[in-house]
């Protein structure tokens, strides 16, 4: 693939609009030993459009819990107990558009496209990001403390626009602004942190909403009775593989990721991939669960793929990030992350 030059760079982000889409999210944990709390309401959640007013749910399953990204309407819909966790924060989900200027089939995909736009400027600026790449796009989750610095940081490169009951409004700095300006520190340092490279093949697919109770058995089946009670939830450096299901439903639109042995459970003709027939391996990011807070763990892992040209899904969860690359590209993405992990650490 062809590498942009960086005026042709810039030219492809002016022809780029950024939208700030109007879902105010909770990002949620659901323990393994605390599902079966949960069953009713996230078959709900998942099923019964027609019953509840949530617009947007992701549902992804972690050897250590279960994820569940929500909107305020289905956040309320999930009791409080100890076996969830409920991350602080409201968070905003920004989503970057084409504006009529159709984009080369050529270049990568997924989040390695808005890499240096959005994702590496956000983390100069040390505003977190959690990151929900599906098959139709990829959703860059902020603060909604955080919304100013956004604006101000991202205003330059992008048209922005906060959608309100259906309507693209322009937003400007102005606007959203609470007295905050560009975060004028000095860049720190990122950890950097370890990565697992389990060895399942994965699939990113997406499925028509009619077709939703066709497959219903299975999904409840693979979501909410795969795992063992013994199953280690901790995975080691030398477990072969991971397991990792995510399950969103957003805005009317379906996305599934999920390795190879569960793909195969499921009828072969109401799942449907990209042309290509794409398979991904993952790389897992994070010894210890991350947090919520740290900048640029997101970037890091970005900014070597974008780079290289290299398509990626992004998946942050509430304990570790997940990035899914083609699995061609494994073996250079293993040595790109092993060399960032061997430099020295400069200041």
């Amino acid at each position: 693939m062809q590498k942009q030059s960086s005026g042709e760079e810039l030219l492809a982000t002016r022809n780029m609009d950024l939208h700030i889409l109007d879902h105010r999210l909770r990002v949620t944990s659901i323990s393994k030993n605390g599902l079966v709390n949960f069953t009713h309401p996230l078959i709900k959640l998942i099923f019964l459009r027609n019953r509840t007013r949530c617009k947007f749910f992701s549902l992804t399953e972690t050897p250590e819990n279960y994820t569940v990204v929500l909107d305020e309407e289905g956040f309320k819909e999930l009791q409080p107990s100890e076996h969830l966790q409920v991350e602080s924060a409201i968070w905003l989900p920004l989503n970057v558009v084409s504006n009529g200027s159709a984009s080369s089939s050529s270049q990568a995909v997924g989040v390695t496209k808005i890499a240096k736009s959005v994702i590496a400027p956000l983390a100069q600026q040390h505003v977190s990001v959690f990151m929900l790449s599906t098959y139709q796009t990829d959703f860059i989750l902020v603060k909604e403390k955080d919304l100013s610095v956004v604006v101000s940081t991202l205003e330059e490169e992008f048209n922005i626009y906060k959608e309100e009951g259906g309507e693209s409004v322009p937003v400007h700095c102005q606007d959203v602004s609470n007295g905050l300006h560009k975060n004028g520190r000095e860049a720190i340092q990122p950890t950097v942190h370890p990565v697992l490279i389990p060895k399942n093949q994965f699939c990113v697919m997406s499925l028509d909403p009619d077709t939703l109770p066709s497959i219903a058995t299975t999904l409840i089946d693979v979501l909410f009775y795969s795992s063992s009670p013994k199953e280690d939830p901790q995975p080691s450096p030398s477990q072969d593989c991971v397991k990792f299901f995510s399950f969103s439903l957003i805005d009317g639109y379906i996305s599934l990721v999920m390795d190879t042995e569960a793909q195969r459970q499921f009828p072969a003709d109401l799942l449907f991939t990209s042309s290509s027939g794409e398979l991904w391996r993952m790389v897992r990011i994070g010894g210890q669960p991350l947090g919520f807070d740290e900048c640029g763990i997101v970037a890091q892992i970005s900014q070597p793929l974008a780079d290289s040209d290299i398509s990626a899904y992004y998946i942050s969860t509430f304990s570790f990030d997940h990035a899914l690359v083609p699995e061609e590209d494994i073996v250079s993405v293993t040595d790109m992350l092993q060399h960032q992990r061997n430099e020295p650490a400069t200041s």
